[in-house]
């Protein structure tokens, strides 16, 4: 039986924090190994406990999301960080993308799409929502000059445009009617071509240069 993924929450918000265990603990294959109220408290019990990932909501008191994530990220790099935010996406995102934070999605997500979520930024992936995505590109309007022209192939180029959605590797895999193996092979090679490390700043460099629209 595969290891469960250990899950750490961090929000200021007792109902959310038990609504989001309640609804994860569902899962057998999904353990909520901690909770904590604020930034400050979460950057330490992740120290402590290195969960696979942390659920970390944007806006808390004492310490918040943003600053957790980025001294989690210098402190603890191999633990994955989703930002939990209501329906406001915040200016925020920006510098986190930028940082290589791998998820971002909103608190409306239906409890499936979150599971789902969870597994796609734990195997690698980058989830963000489209929401969150287009904040990002009208941010960077004007921020990068145009690159050298990179050589895609139709199929990648393909790919790169399902890389731009919410969906896994596995259900772009399902839509192509190619294996997974194959989506993420593709997906690598996608990255090696444009430089960038991860599926979100892959996604973002493409629609700024013009190779894909969002």
């Amino acid at each position: 039986m595969p290891e469960s993924i250990r899950i750490l929450i961090v929000d200021d918000h007792a109902v959310v924090r038990k609504g989001l265990a309640m609804v994860l603990r569902l899962e057998p294959d999904l353990e909520v190994i901690g909770e904590a109220e604020n930034g400050r408290v979460g950057l330490e019990m992740a120290k402590r406990l290195c969960p696979d990932i942390v659920l970390v909501d944007l806006v808390m008191p004492e310490m918040d999301g943003q600053e957790m994530a980025l001294a989690l990220r210098k402190s603890n790099p191999g633990i994955k960080v989703m930002m939990l935010t209501g329906t406001e996406v915040d200016d925020r995102v920006f510098d986190l993308v930028a940082a290589g934070i791998e998820g971002y999605v909103l608190k409306q997500i239906e409890p499936g799409e979150l599971v789902r979520a969870i597994h796609a930024v734990v195997n690698g992936e980058a989830y963000l929502h489209p929401d969150v995505m287009k904040k990002v590109v009208g941010r960077m309007h004007g921020q990068l000059q145009q690159a050298p022209p990179v050589s895609l192939t139709p199929r990648e180029l393909e790919v790169l445009e399902w890389m731009a959605s919410p969906n896994t590797y596995r259900q772009i895999a399902k839509q192509l009617s190619v294996s997974e193996e194959t989506v993420r092979s593709h997906a690598k090679n996608i990255l090696e071509k444009l430089g960038q490390p991860n599926r979100s700043q892959a996604v973002l460099f493409a629609i700024k240069q013009g190779y894909i629209k969002l």
